[in-house]
């Protein structure tokens, strides 16, 4: 018997635990140092993208979804007959989303339908969970498309970056903007709107006051949020930040699942360590 099978690039960011307890398959992107490529997630940690960006002082690079990598992984799918659904990284961010389409449509195999998340990290997690749930009510490949992208404008995407060299590095922003906003502790919030990420508003201190009130000034748009759940997502922030936060938003006594998960290599190649951001469904 035929099933949907849910897939999704690796810059969703969920945890090995969601991704097991939604029975979700990862493929992951890839990124390039020097001359050499590595798959995000498998072949190298964000500790070792880290220490050789600061010790090059440069990003690595990140490439989309290798074809031969991703039929592989969706092939027994196919063998099976089974109903792919993809979420893929913004398009505008990456080409990732048409290499699954060009494996459809070489493999002549119409089962396998792409989304566009027009996100990154776990708002892409949130769509995720939101289309395994629909599977498990028994809902149709069609009736979960048609519902995830009916929604998909509603998810809220928003973190704070404790310094702007990592994306000055990888081209997100000019040397001299990224060196005056750090000499003046600027720390940007940076969106993810239609697929694009812009900066909304700019703090200023120390990481942990600035995470916190970056998190107090979202309380009114969360207090009006689906209260399934809300995704706090970092990359080596310090653990008593998570915690000051993930406490913040259980005490707000409003969210069913509060979950904490480590952004991944692409994710953090770009934004670098210290970065959090708090991730949700607006209602």
């Amino acid at each position: 018997m035929s099933k949907i099978r849910i897939v999704a690039d690796s810059t969703c960011d969920l945890s090995p635990d969601l991704r097991e307890k939604y029975d979700i398959t990862i493929i992951p992107l890839c990124i390039v140092m020097e001359d050499k490529s590595y798959y995000d997630g498998e072949e190298i940690t964000t500790d070792e993208i880290f220490e050789w960006s600061d010790t090059n002082r440069t990003t690595p690079k990140t490439s989309a979804v290798s074809y031969e990598r991703a039929l592989e992984i969706m092939k027994p799918f196919m063998d099976a007959g089974d109903e792919i659904i993809f979420f893929g990284i913004s398009e505008q961010m990456s080409t990732t989303c048409n290499i699954i389409r060009l494996i459809a449509e070489d493999m002549e195999y119409p089962k396998l339908h792409v989304i566009d998340s027009m996100n990154l990290s776990t708002g892409i997690g949130l769509q995720i969970l939101y289309a395994a749930e629909l599977a498990a009510d028994g809902k149709s490949a069609t009736e979960i498309i048609e519902r995830v992208e009916q929604r998909r404008g509603k998810v809220r995407a928003s973190f704070v970056v404790e310094t702007l060299t990592y994306l000055a590095r990888g081209g997100r922003c000019t040397a001299v903007t990224a060196l005056l906003a750090n000499t003046l502790k600027l720390k940007p919030q940076i969106i993810v709107e239609r697929g694009a990420m812009g900066v909304s508003k700019k703090f200023r201190g120390r990481q942990s006051s600035v995470i916190m009130k970056y998190a107090r000034e979202l309380e009114a748009d969360l207090l009006m949020a689906d209260p399934t759940c809300v995704f706090v997502t970092h990359a080596h922030c310090d653990d008593a930040i998570v915690k000051e936060v993930v406490d913040y938003l259980e005490g707000l006594d409003y969210f069913g699942k509060v979950y904490v998960t480590n952004a991944g290599g692409v994710i953090s190649s770009h934004c670098g360590p210290g970065t959090l951001g708090i991730l949700f469904y607006a209602n």
